[in-house]
């Protein structure tokens, strides 16, 4: 008498436009967006340490920081097309020039354009690896 299982009723489905499929991103793509993530994190606490170390107003270090998380940002949105890498590393660059503020932020800048060095090679990589299987397999 007691019905443990209800029926399936499609009622709660939504009634609007079917979801878009989630685009695939490449391992370049994520290698790339990964250390940028990690570049705004040691931008941000940078910001903190140069700040604390009183060798530039606060409104600057803290302006230059702004401006370089937002470029942070957008590259993280347009790394997955081959100008967007080219962007990204215009802002390596950057980095390793905060390096005359502080010598430490150079080293620290350093390590990242390893990474970022790291992901462009072996992620470009692993996609091409990925796309010659794919076609083999077709």
């Amino acid at each position: 008498m007691t019905d443990t299982a209800a029926p399936h009723s499609d009622d709660s489905e939504p009634t609007g436009a079917a979801r878009r499929p989630k685009r695939e991103r490449g391992a370049r793509e994520s290698l790339l967006q990964v250390t940028i993530v990690m570049e705004v994190l040691a931008v941000v606490f940078g910001a903190l340490a140069i700040n604390g170390l009183d060798v530039l107003p606060p409104a600057a270090v803290f302006g230059g920081a702004g401006v370089l998380v937002l470029l942070l940002l957008a590259a993280y949105r347009v790394v997955r097309y081959g100008w967007g890498v080219w962007f990204g590393s215009a802002l390596q660059v950057v980095l390793l020039a905060t390096g005359f503020i502080e010598v430490l932020a150079a080293v620290t800048a350093a390590v990242f354009v390893g990474f970022w060095i790291y992901g462009v090679v072996k992620g470009g990589q692993l996609d091409a690896a990925k796309r010659a299987a794919t076609e083999g397999a077709s």
